[in-house]
């Protein structure tokens, strides 16, 4: 491995740290000053902070499957690593790093939650259309994975993205 590459796998790493420990305090604070309190509004009828113990998914979908979402997360996390490892150093995959790295926080910041309390710290709830109240991690998925079908359908051409590519390569037979 090149210098290059290992500076960014370090960078690659901080930046899930800090997003990781961001996303954990967040959810600390929500605990200490939410838990068993009304909710707060923020934007009158828009934005509230108010407390859940999420033990699904996305709408209170597979309720109680906490060895299911961790399976998924790790597989998650596998598959964002192999293709942070296998990205060329260039330039243009910057973004790629970031993106991946924003979804891999955010997964291991659930993943964190569950396997800690057998639920997740939810407390960000937009009422105005009645979303599911959400935390910091969902934002980094969400907002990270939109960034990337965007990228993928629009930037990286085909040839952009062979490092994924799991074929083995052909080697020329010396005479």
């Amino acid at each position: 491995m090149n210098k290059q590459k290992k500076h960014l796998l370090i960078a690659d790493f901080l930046g899930l740290a800090a997003l990781v420990l961001a996303d954990q305090f967040t959810k600390y604070i929500a605990v200490i000053h939410l838990k068993d309190q009304p909710a707060i509004p923020i934007i009158d009828n828009v934005l509230e902070l108010n407390y859940l113990e999420n033990r699904g998914a996305a709408f209170g979908m597979l309720q109680n499957q906490k060895v299911f979402f961790v399976f998924v997360a790790i597989l998650i996390l596998t598959v964002i690593g192999y293709v942070l490892f296998k990205a060329p150093e260039k330039k243009k995959y910057t973004i790629l790093h970031v993106l991946l790295v924003m979804i891999a926080s955010g997964a291991l910041g659930n993943m964190i939650d569950r396997l800690r309390f057998e639920y997740v710290v939810d407390f960000i709830s937009f009422v105005l259309i009645n979303f599911p109240i959400f935390n910091v991690a969902d934002i980094y998925v969400t907002v990270a994975t939109v960034a990337l079908v965007i990228l993928l359908l629009f930037v990286y051409k085909e040839d952009d993205l062979n490092f994924i590519s799991f074929k083995q390569k052909k080697f020329r037979e010396v005479k």
